[in-house]
């Protein structure tokens, strides 16, 4: 078991999928409230659908938090494609963090979830406690199995054997760090990169999957951070006060959504594309909104800080250094602030 009585700002923290999106952000978050024994590996230093070094790293590092980031995540296509690696990776990774901490001693532990958990066509705002009831969106239902299972696992675990293990559920993601590529992508990222190379090459329009009817909630990825950080600093009396052993996550959210037409709009206008938007209609639109209720994690102290149009002209100033400057420099074979093409 771990040390109880550890200093907090002295806690070893491990941040599992500390490059991806959310984690890298969590890392962030961390570093801001003056934590900073926080643990990271990489997939090639600790291979998480590994549960033997798994296991050997928790009884190592004696490590007091854990933040479970890490997971396979991807847009409408990926989900599309490669259905049975959505399922399989996030399944194993899970349980074995999950089952690993319980076996180590961890204090605390916090799963991160996603919207898509919930029914298809649940009523809007969607509540905590409409988990289960109904059918999943078909396009993306074994990732959704996967973080259902995430979460009970971690309710199990609490019931059984008195841990503190914790769950949120953000709604839609972006922001410093995401995933760009063309097809395995989420929406706004999507979009940035498709409006940014039209830009580029002087095309007359962008062409978007569906409708642009559906309405989502985007949460800029450092709002969700801060939010992950805020729910395990909680006391547990505080955060079971607000929960139940069988309902024991709390959504993540703004409280506010668009339709995809006027993100895409908001992304045209920051990336300054001037040519026409086309939607092609033959392509799925996935569900047709999802607004999450968001009052409970708000009766606990925390609001979200980010406007969406500030928080798109953050993530492109990002893209635009970190991702296409660099791209445009390999393909010129040119070093970019001192880094390696290839890098």
């Amino acid at each position: 078991m771990q040390n109880n009585n550890r200093n907090k700002r002295n806690k070893r923290i491990f941040v599992a999928g500390h490059r991806g999106l959310v984690g890298s952000a969590i890392v962030r978050a961390l570093k801001k409230r003056g934590y900073h024994n926080i643990l990271t590996r990489t997939h090639a230093e600790l291979d998480l659908i590994d549960q033997a070094a798994v296991r050997a790293f928790f009884e190592r590092e004696q490590i007091d938090e854990v933040y479970m980031a890490a997971a396979r995540v991807g847009g409408i296509h990926a989900n599309n494609t490669y259905p049975a690696e959505f399922i399989y990776d996030n399944m194993m990774v899970q349980s074995n963090v999950i089952h690993e901490a319980w076996r180590s001693g961890v204090q605390k532990l916090l799963f991160l979830g996603s919207s898509c958990i919930y029914p298809r066509l649940s009523e809007q705002p969607i509540k905590e406690e409409y988990l289960m009831s109904g059918s999943l969106e078909p396009t993306n239902e074994p990732y959704a199995i996967a973080k259902i299972a995430g979460i009970k696992m971690c309710e199990s675990y609490n019931r059984q054997y008195g841990t503190d293990f914790r769950s949120v559920m953000p709604t839609n993601l972006y922001g410093p760090g995401d995933n760009y590529h063309p097809e395995n992508s989420h929406v706004i990222p999507a979009l940035i990169r498709r409006f940014h190379e039209a830009k580029i090459k002087g095309a007359e329009k962008v062409t978007i999957w569906g409708t642009g009817t559906p309405r989502r909630e985007f949460l800029f990825v450092d709002d969700m951070a801060d939010a992950s950080v805020h729910v395990m600093e909680l006391d547990r009396a505080k955060y079971e006060k607000h929960t139940t052993p069988m309902l024991s996550h709390i959504n993540v959210g703004t409280g506010e959504d668009v339709t995809i037409r006027e993100v895409a709009e908001i992304i045209r206008k920051v990336v300054g594309f001037k040519g026409d938007i086309e939607f092609d209609t033959s392509k799925p639109d996935g569900t047709p909104r999802k607004l999450m209720d968001n009052s409970k994690l708000l009766s606990l102290g925390w609001h979200p800080g980010m406007r969406l149009g500030e928080g798109i002209k953050e993530t492109y100033a990002h893209f635009v250094t970190d991702v296409a400057e660099k791209e445009a420099a390999a393909e010129a074979g040119v070093r970019p602030h001192g880094l390696l093409a290839s890098a």
